[in-house]
């Protein structure tokens, strides 16, 4: 195979800021990725920088991701860690890995942290793990959200026979084709959509340059773990919220966030806080912005702009889906993760509560835990478990990262799996390998204090990214 080549002036043109980015991808990308292509390694340049939050978690490309998010310099003031974190508690601690520890102890030194929380579904990132749960005084970590601000889930049930995802499978795969886009894809004539009337586009100024794009990209999804399926819905509880009766029904379950949005929103405001807050080395990704002061506002409309911004692309696929098959729904479920809340604690104060990887799990509240493509997804009943700040796993959580999955699994591997498992998959990589991930079941185990179970949806035709 040909010799991959990076060169500086190349990546400036594809609009690669100059500074330690572009050190990075030159010795990164041929190092860890000299078995693609010199048109695979372009094109995986041109979605880092795209879609930036679809690989802020990857060992490998996650460092590219933080170098475009550093500041040029630091504020001269160096604000010290607490000596001692404060106790936290980590749901099934014994299938986390030591770096996303290490991380959460970090976030409990912050002067700012009131409590946090680690969900089973944990590993690391960058700043707060993912899984990760921080209530914070007055105070906004931008990293703390994640850069894929508002990543949600939404699940439909539809009174169509699960039978009919076998006698028209051709139809449900034409139908996934033709109403979603990934990654760099987006609709010739997009949706209109009531989002695009929100002041917040006049009012803030990073949003009025980001409008334009939103509308380009609404009803889209983002590549990485992304993804939009139907499958085989099961309601297990007699006591459902949806009035539905116990029994099997077709549903359709999307995972994605705020696209381009959120990503540069979340560049834009972590490099302002690490600018004006400066933490030692090991907390820089932790900087937070006061509520108090115009940027911390300023980030707070913008990010909770980016997470209706988020639910109306899922709505927009729901949309199209139902009018494709005719459909009404009879239940429709969705969360927020990778977001941040005022929310009151225990002792009656107001916290900011940054959930990055995490489901809200207050009592009563809904949701949905993915486990992977061949795995269940779990509907379920917040139990309101005031010490995991009212919080849960937001899926399985990986055990492999992108890049070791990819060193790890075949695509021989990989389609015996989906076969053994009835699951066709429309796109998608070995490094969303359902290998890649932890066992759900484990995982659900793992936290039967934070949820009930309601239901729970199996995968059968999964559409990702790629042809």
């Amino acid at each position: 195979m040909a010799k991959i080549h990076i060169r500086g002036k190349d990546l400036m043109k594809m609009g690669y800021p100059e500074g330690p980015v572009i050190g990075l991808c030159i010795n990164l990308i041929p190092k860890h990725y000299k078995r693609h292509t010199q048109e695979q390694v372009d094109e995986l340049l041109r979605s880092i920088l795209a879609n930036p939050s679809d690989y802020a978690e990857d060992a490998v490309l996650g460092r590219i991701v933080e170098a475009l998010v550093q500041p040029e310099k630091q504020g001269p003031v160096l604000i010290d860690l607490m000596p001692k974190a404060k106790t936290y508690p980590v749901f099934g601690a014994e299938k986390i890995e030591a770096g996303a520890i290490q991380q959460m102890e970090t976030a409990m030194r912050l002067p700012v942290t009131h409590a946090g929380a680690l969900m089973p579904d944990a590993h690391q990132g960058y700043g707060l793990p993912i899984g990760g749960v921080l209530a914070t005084e007055n105070a906004v970590i931008p990293y703390g959200v994640g850069m894929d601000i508002g990543c949600r889930m939404c699940m439909t049930i539809y009174p169509v026979e699960p039978q009919a995802l076998e006698a028209k499978r051709s139809m449900f795969k034409k139908l996934l084709l033709e109403n979603t886009r990934f990654g760099f894809g987006t609709f010739e004539k997009p949706m209109d959509d009531a989002i695009f009337e929100r002041p917040e586009f006049k009012e803030v100024p990073k949003l009025r340059s980001l409008k334009s794009k939103a509308w380009e990209q609404i009803g889209s999804s983002g590549s990485g773990n992304h993804f939009v399926e139907f499958g085989i819905v099961e309601i297990m509880d007699e006591h459902n919220e949806f009035n539905l009766p116990l029994g099997k029904y077709l549903g359709l379950m999307s995972h994605s966030g705020s696209r381009g949005l959120g990503a540069t929103l979340a560049q834009y405001y972590t490099k302002l806080a690490m600018e004006t807050c400066n933490l030692p080395k090991q907390a820089q990704h932790l900087a937070w912005l006061g509520l108090d002061t115009e940027a911390g506002q300023e980030y707070w409309v913008a990010m909770n702009l980016a997470g209706d911004y988020a639910s109306a692309c899922h709505h927009q696929i729901h949309h199209r889906m139902a009018k494709s098959l005719g459909e009404k729904a009879l239940a429709i479920v969705e969360n927020h993760h990778n977001f941040a809340w005022k929310e009151t604690l225990a002792d009656g104060k107001e916290y900011i509560v940054h959930r990055k990887g995490a489901t809200p799990a207050g009592k009563g509240v809904l949701g949905v835990i993915p486990g992977s493509m061949t795995a269940p997804a779990f509907i379920v009943r917040g139990k309101g478990f005031e010490d995991s700040l009212n919080s849960a796993s937001h899926g399985a959580g990986r055990q492999m990262s992108r890049r070791q999955a990819l060193e790890a699994v075949t695509k021989s591997e990989l389609d015996k799996h989906l076969r053994t498992h009835g699951v066709e998959l429309l796109g998608g990589g070995l490094d969303e390998a359902p290998f890649a991930y932890k066992n759900i079941h484990q995982v659900m185990a793992a936290q039967e204090s934070l949820v009930e179970t309601i239901g729970t949806f199996h995968p059968k035709i999964v559409r990702m990214e790629g042809e």
